[in-house]
């Protein structure tokens, strides 16, 4: 935990200004540099997060891989730095791929979601060479057998089965139950008849299965049931040819958003599937599969500090009073969709007493367009710095151009050095693909 609580980066601290600093660098001086709105990533939350999640799953499953879920937030020199961290990828989209392709991370390390794969996409993916496909539905398996056959290869793939295990969070990122758009149910039977699908496809490789519940999950019994289901799964499709050599629980695993948010550490995750997955084969008979883990949000999220620049201040008396910022829903959507919870720093005065509450606004046209609401800050004044920690995960992967903004610059810092990861988008990028 830093000084300045749980949810900010390892390296996030206050130097002798007063100001927020990260990585070494002063955000008030990466603010002026590089403008506003601008998320910051932490080299060093990001290396040590995942160096964490790495040997927790190693030491107690030595046959593991942890890939890292591109949907969090991904770009070309950000995966080129996770993939220098030994980790593999999960992508849900041609898109995301293409990113991955770009930056020349091997294919053979990348795992295909989705609910919904166009054929050009899975025709990409298996020209590509993908390591594996997990297919999410009957109608991909025969799909897909048909665009490997053209390709003239045998594409290994995983099936994404629903466990029918409820996780407890948000009900828009709960999908590991029955009544979900994601996963092939168990419970039904069409998981089973997807197994012999997948056995007698002759250009397909049934190499295991795959599931995920949802995010953000605090709690860990929900893995231990839903591996326990799976596996009882597993045992029962031997007779149908399915050879398990390979297994994922997917990801979901939890962040701090606010100083009351304590979720498992890496270590806590590990010890629960891990031994779930030991139990299951044993109780069984299954040989141990190889254990694939997807953390995304758990990577990304803790590494990004959001940066914003103070504009208009309106006092409602005895109502409320509004910091409008110049960003907001069109960077971070989270609270308007999820109705997610952050907090707020005055980076200029980092460790001042927070004796106001405020509400932080943002300046899209939507009254819904609220950061955070009741946070509780120093006195602000317009020209402020808004920092806004654990952001790096989904705002700026789900940014959009509403009200034709362009979404923000994204800098890594490191040792007191700050680096672009993306510029700007100008208004000419804003309209450089319309019809003219």
């Amino acid at each position: 935990m830093t000084i300045l609580g749980r949810a900010f980066p390892a390296t996030a601290t206050v130097n002798d200004a007063g100001h927020l600093s990260i990585g070494g660098c002063d955000a008030l001086e990466l603010a002026h540099e590089f403008g506003t709105p601008l998320y910051v990533f932490d080299e060093a939350t990001l290396r040590g997060i995942t160096s964490a999640f790495q040997g927790a799953f190693a030491e107690r499953y030595p046959a593991s891989e942890v890939v890292y879920a591109c949907k969090a937030f991904i770009n070309v020199p950000l995966a080129r730095l996770l993939a220098a961290y030994g980790l593999g990828f999960d992508v849900v989209s041609g898109g995301e791929a293409s990113v991955l392709r770009a930056a020349g991370v091997s294919p053979e390390r990348v795992y295909f979601h989705g609910n919904n794969k166009s054929p050009e996409e899975l025709r990409e993916a298996v020209e590509w060479g993908i390591g594996h496909i997990v297919v999410d539905g009957l109608s991909e398996l025969a799909l897909l057998n048909t665009e490997a056959a053209r390709a003239g290869v045998v594409q290994p793939i995983m099936l994404r089965v629903s466990p029918g295990v409820d996780p407890h969070t948000h009900h828009h990122t709960t999908t590991g139950i029955l009544d979900s758009k994601f996963g092939i149910p168990i419970e039904t039977g069409q998981a089973e008849e997807a197994v012999r699908q997948a056995v007698a496809a002759p250009n397909l490789d049934l190499q295991g299965l795959h599931f995920h519940l949802g995010s953000p999950i605090f709690e860990l019994e929900p893995y231990s049931r839903a591996i326990g289901v799976t596996m009882a799964f597993a045992s029962r499709m031997r007779e149908e040819g399915l050879e398990m050599k390979r297994f994922s629980p997917g990801g979901g695993f939890a962040i701090a958003y606010t100083e009351a948010d304590d979720p498992p550490s890496p270590a806590a995750y590990a010890e629960v599937i891990c031994a779930a997955v030991k139990q299951g084969c044993q109780d069984y008979a299954l040989p141990e599969p190889e254990l694939v883990i997807e953390p995304g949000r758990a990577i990304a999220g803790p590494a990004g500090v959001a940066l914003y620049t103070v504009g208009a201040i309106k006092d409602v008396p005895g109502v409320r009073t509004y910091v409008s910022v110049d960003g907001g829903m069109g960077d971070n959507i989270r609270p308007a969709l999820y109705d997610a919870t952050y907090v707020a720093v005055v980076a200029d005065r980092a460790l001042a007493p927070a004796t106001e509450t405020l509400t932080v606004a943002g300046k899209y046209c939507e009254s819904g367009d609220i950061l955070v609401r009741d946070a509780k800050l120093a006195p602000v004044s317009a020209g402020d710095t808004i920092a806004i920690p654990a952001s790096g995960a989904y705002a700026p992967s789900m940014a959009s151009a509403y009200n034709m903004n362009g979404r923000p610059a994204i800098v890594l810092v490191r040792d007191g050095e700050a680096t672009l990861l993306r510029r700007r988008e100008s208004y000419a990028d804003l309209i450089a693909a319309d019809a003219v």
